[in-house]
């Protein structure tokens, strides 16, 4: 059973119409030791409130990123929320180790069937289809020295089974319960990562 608080930060602009990331929602506001922040619901002009999420990201040992994938990436207030939360000298750079430590975990929801993107000329027959949309997520956890978890993403979001989606729901749960003893059983055979600084955006 889980011993460590989470953090799960949920970014979907339409969640009231969601079939999937509404109900995840709801299977992880009924466990304990667990905070969801709904950043479409808290931040709807966009104006996050940086010193309020890092106060929950400090206090959480494991941070959750839930969210459908837009156009194969995140939605926009979750980039946003990003660029201004994960912020040079607290999250990376000198000083900047508020994170380290950490485990980050993402669980997506794509609406394409799981062979076409394994058909995209991106992604290699022999690895996992989302593999290749994965390096800005993994990149971030590099930056910020967090320990990166193999993700769940559940395809075919808008026409799977109730069934599948009751067991996608109970699979999560399981492993987000076996944490900290391990969210990582699930192979993914990443490549290791390079640290690195990330550049100052200033004038881009």
């Amino acid at each position: 059973m889980r011993t460590t608080p989470c953090l799960v930060i949920l970014a979907h602009p339409d969640l009231a119409h969601s079939r999937v990331t509404r109900r995840v929602q709801a299977a992880f506001e009924a466990e304990p030791q667990l905070v969801v922040h709904d950043l479409y619901a808290r931040y709807p002009d966009f104006w996050i409130d940086i010193e309020a999420e890092r106060t929950a990201l400090s206090a959480a040992q494991l941070v959750v990123w839930l969210h459908p994938v837009h156009w194969y990436g995140m939605p926009a207030l979750m980039k946003q929320w990003m660029d201004t939360v994960l912020g040079y000298g607290w999250a990376y750079g000198p000083g900047g180790t508020a994170l380290a430590g950490k485990d980050l975990w993402l669980c997506a929801s794509a609406g394409g069937a799981e062979e076409s993107y394994r058909a995209m000329p991106s992604a290699p027959a022999e690895a996992h289809p989302f593999e290749p949309f994965l390096p800005p997520y993994r990149q971030t956890a590099t930056l910020t020295r967090m320990r990166w978890l193999p993700p769940s993403v559940f395809f075919h979001a808008h026409q799977a089974a109730p069934a599948a989606l009751d067991a996608h729901v109970a699979e999560l749960l399981a492993r987000l319960r076996r944490h900290p003893e391990g969210l990582d059983d699930t192979p993914w055979a990443l490549p290791a990562e390079v640290a690195g600084e990330r550049p100052l955006e200033g004038g881009l």
